[in-house]
């Protein structure tokens, strides 16, 4: 049986632990790897523009953090979830989230201790533009058009159901109100 030395062992520990480093190191939404819309399955089909085109990044004064996180494709599973318990039998949704601002800013003025945190301030409402295009079971377009989501009393309000340490409860607030007096009104209507 062959001995291997110690700078073998050494090397084969770094090899280890640089791969283990590379698959946690946190995703970032512009990742180019990263998909842009969801696989196929339900009812309910949900896609997003370059999150480097969103008001999130391109107006951020902390571009690491806003940028940081699998935050786009969680508020597409959300809405998804969300709008499917909406839809009737046989029909079928397609969303495209155009922009998003999520609610809080970085303020780095507070110092370097205080720069990757995100405050809450009335100043800045979560804000979402979605497409979308509701669809009968033969196919038929029934309702197509775009929604400018905000919330301004977004800190005055409650979040439903929420859990008050989920970091997207805003926006996902944002997609629930959405689900519920603008898309159910117009199923309804069809």
């Amino acid at each position: 049986m062959r001995r291997l030395s110690t700078r073998s062992l050494l090397l084969a520990g770094l090899l280890a632990t640089a791969s283990v480093t590379a698959l946690a190191a946190p995703r970032t939404v512009t990742d180019p790897q990263a998909p842009r819309a969801l696989e196929a399955a339900g009812p309910v089909s949900v896609k997003w523009n370059d999150p480097k085109t969103f008001t999130e990044l391109r107006n951020s004064t902390n571009r690491f953090e806003a940028e940081r996180g699998n935050w786009v494709y969680q508020l597409a599973e959300y809405a998804r979830r969300s709008a499917e318990k909406t839809l009737q039998p046989g029909q079928t949704l397609d969303i495209t989230f155009v922009d998003i601002k999520r609610a809080g800013d970085f303020e780095p003025w507070h110092g370097p201790r205080a720069s990757d945190i995100r405050i809450m301030r009335d100043i800045y409402p979560p804000r979402i533009t979605l497409q979308y295009a509701l669809k009968g079971a033969d196919g038929q377009v029934l309702d197509q058009g775009e929604a400018a989501l905000r919330d301004s009393g977004f800190l005055h309000g409650s979040t439903g159901m929420q859990s008050s340490s989920d970091p997207l409860r805003y926006e996902k607030k944002l997609i629930d109100d959405w689900v519920r007096r603008d898309l159910a009104k117009r199923i309804a209507a069809n």
